[in-house]
């Protein structure tokens, strides 16, 4: 391996990702290029027992990086698109941005997430929650085949066929099984969308959360949405009239035709006068402007917590704990799931909790912020949960480290646990996830 893809701590830091929280001081760090790269990583921390951290944009970064040998994958950013299978073949560094543009000239969409910086191949891992995830299921559910260097420093092509157990486990187990070094997954035939958001004064967000949960009782599977509520900040990037007041907001992404999607939102602008209205038709590549999620680098600590169901005292107690009152800046989002969710793909997958029907993500900027203030207010909003908590998200806990309680349901953790024994025994990637 050549000296500028492998270096040692002394020579530099380990390039900047997209959260910015907590550090990244890894013993050695690798910058790949190729898979063999990554294998050649692999095998140089086994040798010396030191743990290996996969690292591609940074947004999942689940806490600091100490010590180890830390594999960067972002330059393995080759994405390519087969129209006539409907499939994308990505390599672990590529963007969702990257997937979509690559997809959209043959009328194809990927099930990407909100946030076209997001890395394609480490949202999937965790499951990959995408804004058409009603209608056709978790990322992780269409995945094909997969490349990844396991803890002995062997390249595998892992397929249903193949390696069925690893396949299992990589879609929805995250990265405890090895490095990805790509992917092919399926597309959807979807070139356009009604979709948008609609957002609400803060000072009704009881009444909002209220007809916004009566509303996902009636709404189809080829509609899925969220709600947010958030203090947004004084930036001029902002519409004048949102700068700095507390908002509740509505986001809305559906496969049918305009007019039907207007039918289906009326109940939505009901409520009465909004803030902004930016529900549309749209091509599907201008998808990322229904969330708006912030495009820079910042520090943030969150959790997403499964739910059983959600009734409207609750959810609005929630959002007085996190609103204007609250000791730090929180970001609530709940995700309205059900519909392909709900169903175990063929062949099955490691992903958990699907019996979920909402899913209330958490997430605060760590700009001075203590941690331990921040962990304190989020066991209060567990607490107003209660049992209606099934368990976590892989995909949304930015901050937690190892803390993995909860990520997976006991029987899926002890069937990772046994793939753990098998494939990395020494806990090279960290071992095993708890029940």
């Amino acid at each position: 391996m050549s000296s500028p893809q492998h270096r040692s701590r002394p020579e530099g830091p380990a390039p900047a990702g997209f959260q910015t929280g907590f550090p990244i001081r890894p013993d050695r760090l690798v910058e790949a290029r190729t898979p063999d790269d990554v294998r050649e990583a692999v095998a140089y921390a086994a040798e010396r027992g030191l743990r290996v951290t996969a690292h591609a944009t940074g947004h999942g970064l689940p806490g600091a990086v100490e010590g180890g040998v830390l594999v960067v994958t972002r330059a393995l950013d080759s994405v390519t698109v087969d129209p006539v299978a409907r499939t994308a073949t990505m390599g672990a560094g590529t963007t969702w941005g990257a997937v979509a543009a690559a997809a959209a000239p043959h009328g194809l969409a990927p099930l990407n997430g909100s946030s076209p910086s997001v890395g394609a191949v480490s949202y999937t891992l965790g499951g990959g929650l995408g804004i058409l995830a009603r209608q056709f299921g978790y990322a992780a559910d269409h995945v094909r085949a997969l490349e990844a260097v396991t803890a002995d420093g062997v390249r595998r092509r892992v397929t249903p066929e193949r390696e069925p157990e690893l396949f299992w486990g990589l879609r929805g187990g995250g990265h405890r099984l090895g490095v990805v070094t790509a992917l092919e997954i399926g597309l959807v035939a979807v070139e356009r969308l009604y979709g948008g958001s609609i957002a609400f004064g803060g000072e009704r967000a009881a009444e909002v959360v209220a007809a916004y949960l009566e509303w996902t009782r009636t709404v189809p599977e080829t509609l899925t949405s969220s709600l947010a509520a958030l203090v947004l900040p004084d930036m001029p990037r902002l519409p004048e009239e949102l700068r700095g007041r507390y908002v509740v907001s509505v986001r809305v992404a559906f496969t049918g035709d305009a007019a039907e999607g207007e039918r289906l939102v009326a109940p939505l602008r009901a409520i009465g006068p909004a803030l902004s209205d930016s529900l549309r038709e749209m091509p599907y590549a201008e998808s990322p402007t229904i969330h708006n999620d912030p495009p820079f680098p910042h520090a943030y600590y969150g959790d997403g917590l499964m739910v059983r169901e959600l009734d409207a005292e609750r959810a609005a107690r929630v959002l007085e704990l996190t609103g204007p009152g609250a000791p730090m800046m929180t970001v609530v989002q709940l995700n309205h799931l059900g519909g392909a969710l709900a169903e175990p793909p063929e062949p099955a997958n490691a992903v958990p909790h699907r019996d979920a029907r909402y899913l209330l993500r958490v997430l605060s900027p760590l700009d001075g912020t203590d941690v331990g203030s921040v962990r304190s207010l989020y066991e209060e909003v567990a607490g107003v949960l209660g049992s209606r908590v099934l368990g976590r998200s892989l995909n949304f806990s930015f901050g937690g480290g190892d803390r993995t309680t909860g990520l997976h349901g006991p029987e899926t953790a002890k069937r990772l646990a046994g793939l753990v024994s098998q494939y990395d025994p020494a806990g090279l990637f960290g071992g095993p996830y708890e029940g």
